[in-house]
């Protein structure tokens, strides 16, 4: 309960701005701003969740009161979901679409995006979790360098 306060609504400001207050405004409202345009990723319930998050200012407790689950997992859903989404393997996977299959795109979103584990990746697309995993590895290694070439 101690470390969900925190996490409140901060001089009833936005509450994405508030989380990183900490960091120069010019970088928290760049963070922000992408957040946004990463949004329409997600699908169902996480994409919900963001919205309330980043548009209508809402605290984890109205968060949690909605879902009908503790505040503190919906504090720690959204920052999995924000660090998703900030991450940017999968952004880095679209720019070079075309060094992948169109199942190791979706694996990759599977995996990237929604979070799911190796092992329900491979049943969902009926392969091996040596396959996934080898397929992660390699997108893993492209955005290694592709980050290293732009920085």
């Amino acid at each position: 309960m101690a470390r969900s306060r925190a996490f409140q609504k901060i001089d009833g400001g936005n509450k994405a701005e508030a989380d990183f207050k900490d960091r120069p405004l010019d970088t928290a409202r760049d963070r922000i701003d992408l957040l946004r345009s990463r949004v329409g990723l997600l699908t169902g319930k996480d994409r919900a969740l963001m919205k309330i998050y980043l548009e209508n200012a809402g605290t984890f407790r109205q968060m949690a009161r909605i879902a009908n689950v503790n505040e503190a997992n919906i504090a720690r859903h959204i920052y999995k979901l924000v660090r998703r989404l900030l991450d940017g393997q999968y952004i880095t996977c679209l720019r070079n679409r075309d060094k992948f299959s169109d199942e190791q795109i979706e694996m990759a979103r599977d995996y990237f995006v929604d979070g799911l584990p190796m092992s329900e990746i491979a049943n969902r697309h009926k392969t091996t979790y040596y396959t996934v995993r080898q397929t992660m590895k390699l997108i893993q290694r492209l955005t290694t360098v592709t980050r290293t070439v732009t920085d």
